[in-house]
This record gives C-alpha cells, sequence and structure tokens, in this order.
C-alpha cells in the first residue's frame, strides 16, 4: 500500500500545478484538527490512533428525529396556521474551517476504496492532461461513470466516521480540491456544517446516512425489491404509521375541543341574556320575568347542555385513545434509540439508495444540462447566495410558503396538517428541483415525502420553486386519483392545456406557469394567460394580503378578487 501510495503521490503532482498540489496545514489549533497520517493496507480508517478526526469535530452527526410531546389544546386550533420556518440570518462562518489545508487531501479521499479509487485516478488524470477539445470530451465522458462508482464506494461506509474528504465528496462532488479555485475553496470552508436545523433538510451524505440506520425509509423506486431485513428499517417504518395516527388522533381531538368551544360560547351567550331583566317600573323597578327571546333561550339551553354531555364523552373516548397512540410511539421511539446503530446498518439499502440519488441528479440537471458530477471552478460562482446550503434552501422554503401558504398543507379524511416534505440537496448543477415522491405508498396521511435541490443551480430560488410546483402538481393529482383530468387544481389546467392545444408534457407546464405566479404575479407582473391565471387564483391561492395589495395593480387582479367576494357572498368557493 506504501508503494500504491507513493505511485499515486507521484502521479498526482503531474496533474497540478505546483503552488497548489502542496497545501499545508496552518499553525493555529483548528488547523491541528484535521492532521492525517496515511493508514496501512486493510485496516480501518476509524480504528487507527492516527486515523482522521472524528467528523463530529467539524460536521454534525444524523440524529434520529425526536417526537415532541402532546400540543397543548388551548392554542392547539390554530397550529396549522401558525406553523412556519425558522429562516437563518447568518449564511456564513465567521472563521472558516481548515478542510483544505491538509496536503494528503486527495490520498486520503482515495485510501481504502480499493479499484474504484485506482479507476477514477486514471480517469481524473487523462481528463485534466487532454489538450485537445475532442480528447478531453472523450476522457470527461469515461470520468463520469468512474466517478459515480467510486462515490458509491465511499458511500457504502457513510455508517462510520468518515474522514473529512470523503464527507465533502458525497456533500458537495468535490473530488480534487485545487480543481475549484482559491476562493471558491474559502467560500465552501465558511459553510456551516453544524447548522442547528429543525426542518427535514439534508445534504447527501446525511440522508445516506439516515436511510443505512433506518432513520427515514429509502426511496420508492419502479423497481420490485425484497422485504427488507434490516430491524431499523421495520421500526422506522411502524414509527411513521404511529406517528400518522397520533397526528390523526391529534386533530381529532383538536375537533372536539373546538365544538365544545363553540357550544361554550353560544351557553355563555345565552345565560348573558337571561340575565338581563326589564324593571317593572310600578313595582319599584323589580325584575320582570322571563320574556319570550328569553325562554327560547332556556329551551336552547337544554338542548346545548345535551349536546355538551354527549361531547365530553366523545371527547373523553378521544383523550383515551390518544393515550394508546401516544403510549405505542413512545414504546417504539424507545426501541428506535436502544438499536445499536453498527447491528442496524443497513448497507444494501444505502447503495439502492445512492442510485436514487445518481438518478435525482439526472433529473435535477435534465437532459441538455450539465451532467459532469465533479465539482470544477468554471461552473460555479462563489456567491453563497446562489449555493443550496441549508440555510438558503430553508430560507427560499419560507419567502414561497409566505405566497402560497397551502402548498405544505395535507388534508386526509376531513383532517389538514402542514408536512414539509423530506429534502436532500444532491451535489449536482441541476437548473431545477423534482418531487420524487408527494408521500410514502403506505402512509398518504402524515408521511413527508420527499424532494431534490441541487446544490448548485444556476438559479437556486428557481430551483427551490420548481420543486415545491412539482409537490403542488403531485399532490393534487394523488387526491383527484383517476379523475385527476376532470377535478380540481390538475382538471382544470389540464383541460385549459388541452382546449388551447399547448405542447409538451402538461406538468412541464404547469411547473413553468407556477414558477411565473411565485416569481412575478406574486408582485403584480402579469406574465401568465389569462384563463391559467384565474386557475391558479383560486386553486392555488395568496395569502389575503397579497391579494389585497394585488386588487389595485391592474383590472385583471381587481376583477379576481370581486370573483372571490362573489362567491364568499353565495357560499360557493
Amino acid at each position: 500500500m506504501a508503494d500504491q501510495n507513493s505511485d499515486t503521490e507521484n502521479i498526482f503532482a503531474g496533474l497540478v500545478e505546483s503552488e497548489e498540489a502542496t497545501i499545508t496545514f496552518g499553525d493555529d489549533e483548528d488547523s491541528q484538527l484535521l492532521e492525517a497520517k496515511e493508514h496501512p493496507a486493510g485496516s480501518n480508517e476509524t480504528g487507527d490512533s492516527q486515523a482522521p478526526p472524528d467528523f463530529s469535530d467539524l460536521f454534525d452527526e444524523e440524529r434520529p428525529v425526536e417526537m415532541s410531546a402532546a400540543p397543548d389544546f388551548s392554542s392547539a386550533l390554530d397550529q396549522v396556521e401558525d406553523e412556519k420556518f425558522s429562516t437563518f440570518e447568518k449564511l456564513l462562518t465567521d472563521k472558516p474551517q481548515p478542510i483544505f489545508k491538509n496536503k494528503n487531501y486527495y490520498k486520503i479521499l482515495l485510501n481504502g476504496e480499493g479499484e474504484s479509487a485506482k479507476h477514477v485516478h486514471s480517469m481524473l488524470g487523462n481528463f485534466l492532461k487532454a489538450d485537445d477539445p475532442q480528447d478531453r470530451t472523450m476522457h470527461r465522458g469515461r470520468l463520469t461513470p468512474a466517478y459515480w462508482d467510486f462515490a458509491a464506494s465511499v458511500a457504502s461506509k457513510v455508517t462510520r466516521k468518515l474522514p473529512v474528504p470523503k464527507i465533502l465528496l458525497l456533500r458537495f462532488g468535490i473530488l480534487l480540491p485545487t480543481a475549484i479555485s482559491a476562493e471558491q475553496r474559502m467560500l465552501i470552508s465558511r459553510i456551516p456544517y453544524k447548522t442547528s436545523c429543525d426542518e427535514p433538510v439534508y445534504y447527501a451524505d446525511e440522508w445516506l446516512k439516515a436511510v443505512a440506520f433506518g432513520r427515514v425509509s429509502a426511496s420508492a423506486t419502479d423497481e420490485t425489491k425484497m422485504p427488507s431485513k434490516n430491524k431499523g428499517a421495520k421500526v422506522s417504518a411502524m414509527l411513521d404509521k404511529a406517528r400518522g395516527r397520533y397526528d390523526a388522533q391529534i386533530q381529532v381531538v383538536k375537533n372536539y375541543v373546538s365544538e365544545m368551544q363553540t357550544q361554550e360560547r353560544i351557553m355563555k351567550e345565552q345565560v348573558e341574556l337571561l340575565l338581563r331583566h326589564q324593571p317593572m317600573n310600578r313595582y319599584d323597578n323589580l325584575p320582570a320575568p322571563y320574556d319570550d327571546a328569553q325562554k327560547n333561550g332556556l329551551s336552547e339551553l337544554n338542548s346545548n347542555i345535551r349536546r355538551l354531555n354527549n361531547l365530553n364523552r366523545q371527547l373523553s373516548t378521544a383523550y383515551k385513545e390518544l393515550d394508546s397512540v401516544s403510549d405505542q410511539l413512545e414504546k417504539l421511539r424507545r426501541e428506535e434509540n436502544d438499536q445499536d446503530d453498527d447491528a442496524a446498518a443497513d448497507t444494501q439499502a444505502v447503495g439502492e439508495e445512492m442510485n436514487t440519488v445518481r438518478q435525482m441528479a439526472k433529473l435535477c440537471v435534465g437532459r441538455q444540462g450539465n451532467h459532469f458530477p465533479m465539482l470544477l471552478k468554471q461552473y460555479f460562482i462563489p456567491n453563497i447566495r446562489d449555493i443550496g446550503t441549508k440555510e438558503n434552501v430553508v430560507n427560499t422554503l419560507a419567502e414561497v410558503e409566505a405566497l402560497d401558504p397551502d402548498v405544505f398543507k395535507r388534508t386526509f379524511k376531513q383532517q389538514t396538517n402542514r408536512i414539509v416534505p423530506n429534502i436532500i440537496l444532491i451535489p449536482c448543477y441541476g437548473d431545477t428541483g423534482i418531487c420524487w415522491e408527494p408521500f410514502e405508498r403506505h402512509n398518504r396521511a402524515t408521511s413527508r415525502g420527499r424532494l431534490a435541490i441541487p446544490v448548485f443551480p444556476k438559479d437556486l430560488r428557481v430551483a427551490v420553486i420548481s420543486a415545491l410546483g412539482d409537490l403542488r402538481w403531485q399532490v393534487a393529482k394523488e387526491k383527484a386519483q383517476h379523475y385527476w383530468m376532470e377535478e380540481g387544481l390538475t382538471g382544470w389546467y389540464y383541460q385549459d392545456f388541452s382546449d388551447k392545444k399547448r405542447k409538451g408534457d402538461v406538468k412541464d407546464a404547469f411547473i413553468q406557469d407556477y414558477i411565473l405566479w411565485i416569481t412575478k404575479e406574486s408582485e403584480g407582473t402579469q406574465k401568465m394567460e389569462r384563463d391559467v391565471r384565474s386557475i391558479f387564483w383560486r386553486y392555488v391561492p395568496f395569502p389575503q394580503n397579497v391579494k389585497d395589495k394585488l386588487k389595485n395593480r391592474g383590472f385583471v387582479y381587481n376583477e379576481l378578487y370581486k370573483k372571490d367576494q362573489n362567491r364568499a357572498i353565495s357560499d360557493g368557493y
């Protein structure tokens, strides 16, 4: 192995400029955290006392999803409306992490990956040394599959504490640090790796690790899968179902509480009416008997009391059911936390999920996009707001939800919940985000589903909006089922699409209109066709404050606003 490392070092030295190939550590304490030694052949990278530092020194490790306690019912009735994202004001750390200062960075990355490392190293050398454009294109095409094979080899070890270079390969596609400029390296080294994020947003390495330990289920594919023997995955599936029952039962309790509060408010008004007696002037203003309205109130009070008794019994039964579901949920949570991570890791699931991540990257890039997987300096601008970090993505999601407040709301059996999907940040140059699945097939009520967002898009805001547009379409289509061409949002849009004989895929057209709806129409810039705007106004509505602003921005919006008022009056909205 020592001879192989020596050969690797000699070959690599000729591939890059000498001043960049000799990156060294600084003298500060932070720099010393990342100093690493070479490993002997066949050794465990994390078992040696001279192994690379724990990833937890610089990065957050994946944590199980914590189940919150039962909500306070005094304020729970408006919980769905009050939920929103916690945005980030700080996008970069003040001090950069010394993650690129190890001169053995490249060797640490290749070490322990066997034939896939040799192959990708050979293909990378041919690509970098090629001067002729045709030869460079040929070697570029050969490097791409070699890169993905190497990344799959690295991904199979995510259950261990990987060295930083391997994490950065999965997270940002950094195969060769000198392939990006010093300015770009500085930017990446300042991206917060210990982000305190309560939202289900994952970098690729974090997502693969979560799948390996069964904390999230593997993404659905068209291929038929064998039943999983991973106990962690089974417990995770049972936990998801238990959360679904818990959320559904919480909504049942909320409904009973809401109805009881309504009845109590009516009774309070009726009692206040009973207490108001007219004075009898003839007899020193003594209180008069009940009048007809008060007599009717007495009869209604009797009915309300019977109704409250029934509601009280139903609420008591609902709370008992909630206690049972909550106990089962707590039991599953303890079972998940007590599992031994190494024993629970499902390496086969990681391999399959890595293939899915590769497919997600292809869809994000599109047919005509840049499918080269390795991060190169000419392919991204060193501006933090253009990179799909957790902070930027969460901030953008908050902006879109402020304009489309129903985007994460899902109604199932007359119960509405706000469900933010799992969001996977894919290291690619994709132009658009995608919705891989709107929800899991076995839990349509409360499962998160998943979106894929490219880390290095041309326009991050457009990439996030396109993913949410895809989510909007798929949720509406699943809701309408086999009537999706006739009913609801998809039905109205499909009929308009067909009547005007528009070309292309109807979903792609919807996503492009959704982008215009959020980016242009929300500001009063009319870019959509009249009929399409009317469909979006009703089925993808802006919040009332935006509508109030738009009604003064032109005749078109004023007419739509008046239609809203007419529907409200006729109770047909």
